[in-house]
């Protein structure tokens, strides 16, 4: 395993759940402290995904530089290591212009792999694999998950017992190796150098009724925006519902709608109401990070103090 390069320049992060206001607070903050922005969002990468992926505007991103967003076209792979890939490049090249590079977004695992590196979990059995598949459909997730509990009650911590993926892996790990997934996570953790040693984290939170309203409205407002002819003309260009950047929420939703599946009341209905379940899958990623200092979406002017404390310190 190869150590980390450390990065001494100045990186500031912001992040948070869906529809929480990172944008428009982003913005505000690069235009203040001459920072170019960094997508943390495993959905614009995708071209021609605008509306259901949130990107900024044409003249937000013209007024101040992105990256990593329309990167990939829709049925290509994209996944954390080709961002940590791409992130460092552009990491680098903001540094080069003597900017600060602003990484914003909501996927915790890219900020995650960005930071701590990429566990090389090469650990494969696949007859382990078809064994465990079997007892779940014998036995059910409840038996496995409690299974895991005793073997590795860290991953069983942070594993839902229905997310069969994860669950089925952990106990992959510890059939094929004698050792919990957890460890092996922390050993390769610990293996790590530090990357940014010049670095402020920042989440943005909200009561939770009012992150449902924010949500509420922004999925009324996609769907009045074009979402629909969005989709269309995706398909149109031969991007098809089963390809991972169209199962992902509001595109598998609209495809629903499309496909006579759903009418237009319960498409809305569930894609708010599964926008608010990623927005706490968020939440709980998030969560635990040790070096976020968390703010209130509605008090923009302490994230604002807080950032020019840091970069008075760091310029």
């Amino acid at each position: 395993m190869s150590d980390l390069s450390q990065i001494t320049a100045p990186v500031l992060v912001l992040v948070g759940p869906t529809a929480i206001g990172k944008t428009a607070l982003s913005l505000e903050i690069a235009h203040q402290y001459d920072c170019e922005i960094v997508s943390i969002d495993s959905m614009q990468v995708y071209r021609f995904m605008d509306i259901g992926t949130a990107k900024a505007s044409v003249e937000e991103m013209a007024a101040v530089p992105h990256h990593l967003i329309d990167v990939a076209d829709p049925d290509e792979e994209y996944d954390a290591a080709r961002f940590v890939r791409d992130a460092m490049v552009a990491i680098n090249e903001i540094h080069g212009r003597g900017r600060v590079a602003l990484l914003t977004g909501g996927t915790g695992l890219y900020l995650r792999a960005l930071f701590q590196g990429l566990f090389q979990d090469q650990v494969s059995n696949p007859a382990i694999r078809a064994e465990l598949e079997r007892e779940l459909a014998l036995h059910g997730n409840e038996n496995l998950h409690e299974e895991l509990s005793v073997i590795d009650c860290v991953s069983a911590e942070r594993i839902h017992k229905n997310d069969t993926h994860r669950l089925l892996r952990a106990l992959e790990v510890y059939r094929a190796t004698g050792k919990p997934w957890s460890v092996h996570l922390r050993e390769h953790q610990q293996a790590q150098k530090v990357r940014f040693t010049n670095c402020l984290q920042i989440g943005l939170t909200c009561e939770r009724n009012l992150l449902h309203e924010r949500i509420n409205l922004r999925t009324r407002m996609m769907l009045e925006g074009g979402l629909e002819q969005e989709v269309n003309e995706l398909l149109a260009r031969g991007y098809g519902p089963e390809l991972k950047s169209m199962q992902s929420i509001g595109y598998r939703h609209m495809n629903q709608y499309l496909q006579g599946l759903w009418g237009l009341d319960e498409c809305e209905r569930l894609l708010a109401r599964d926008t608010r379940r990623y927005a706490k899958r968020q939440y709980t990623w998030f969560s635990s990070s040790k070096d976020l200092q968390w703010f209130a979406t509605d008090k923009p002017e302490a994230v604002l103090a807080v950032v020019k404390k840091w970069h008075g310190f760091v310029s």
